[in-house]
């Protein structure tokens, strides 16, 4: 089934018709209560495991990993899935860099970095007029946790690249090995806009891995198979390293049918390329950002927040045995 024919049928029907009373996704994929447990007894277990860090360490990759978080259509989760998921990695031990390639900086204002016009920030980077650490800033979420912000100059670079030689490969010519090193992380998680535009192709051309977020909604996988050609299209030209290994379900509302739905037929696609876990639609993951907090610091016992933990978990175990590549493509 290509993709094209797994955003119509299957998803319109669950709109209208019952299906399976089995669930899709487990409990225990969402959160970790038990029935043997109480509420606040297992709120106080999951803001310990996110509090006290040190008891539950993720392992570092075997190589540097660059993953490109990318879904050109907007309110899936991206942004919120690139700092959380990075958050949870630099809290428990392993060193994190988030550059925010969209102009409107929610990344830099979710990791509480300072993002305002002046501020060294990832546009100068583009353009060659800094180097990468003179724009890396540390994050307010965690001493291992990096960002290179985004200012609202971003908004005019793609005008600017469109003259430039070799413009789809500026920010791979600045993410080179040493300049890696010199601020040395594990990994390297890049936030893109909700378009498809030169600063997305950048982010492609410069990372190795994709990490595509998928709302557990209707309409969810609409333009998704414009953004998988896109990323054939750069694998064959531009960058023939470039893969998705991950597939992050967000937004999953376990009171409706329909997200069992997207659900299975997002699992049945993509196979082991989507992780277990899935992020639950959350009031606390959408009101951290306003507080300039992640919500793993926002509210560390939330279901959200240990999703999150659980996700970047997966993600960690994944990189640790050096074996990534999942879709085979």
């Amino acid at each position: 089934m290509d993709v094209t024919e797994l955003a119509r049928s299957p998803l319109k029907a669950a709109a209208v018709t019952s299906v399976s009373e089995e669930r899709t996704v487990t409990e225990q994929h969402v959160s970790r209560e038990t029935p043997e447990w109480t509420p606040i007894a297992e709120e106080a277990e999951r803001a310990a495991r996110v509090l006290h860090p040190d008891r539950h360490g993720m392992p570092r990759p075997v190589h540097r990993r660059l993953l490109t978080v990318a879904n050109q259509k907007g309110g899936v989760g991206k942004t919120t899935s690139t700092v959380n998921l990075a958050a949870a990695l630099a809290m428990h031990g392993v060193r994190v860099l988030v550059i925010d390639l969209d102009p409107q900086g929610n990344a830099s204002t979710a990791l509480g970095v300072e993002h305002r016009l002046g501020t060294p920030s990832v546009y100068e980077v583009l353009l060659g007029e800094i180097r990468l650490a003179e724009a890396t800033v540390r994050s307010t979420a965690s001493p291992n946790l990096l960002c290179i912000p985004a200012t609202i100059d971003l908004a005019g670079a793609e005008i600017e690249l469109v003259s430039m030689v070799a413009r789809e490969g500026r920010l791979k010519q600045a993410l080179s090995r040493e300049a890696l090193d010199e601020i040395g992380v594990d990994y390297v998680f890049i936030d893109c806009p909700p378009s498809l535009g030169l600063l997305t192709v950048n982010a492609l051309v410069a990372a190795d891995e994709v990490l595509i977020p998928i709302q557990c909604e209707y309409y969810a996988l609409e333009g998704l198979g414009q953004l998988l050609s896109n990323i054939d299209l750069v694998r064959a030209h531009l960058n023939t390293d470039l893969h998705v290994s991950t597939i992050l379900l967000t937004m999953y509302d376990g009171r409706t049918k329909l997200a069992d739905q997207v659900t299975s037929e997002v699992r049945s696609h993509f196979g082991p390329t989507a992780l277990r876990t899935v992020i639950p639609r959350s009031v606390k993951v959408s009101e951290a950002p306003g507080y300039s907090q992640t919500v793993l610091s926002y509210d560390p016992g939330s279901r959200g927040a240990m999703s999150y933990v659980d996700a970047a978990r997966e993600i960690a175990e994944r990189g640790a045995t050096g074996r990534i590549r999942t879709d085979g493509r």
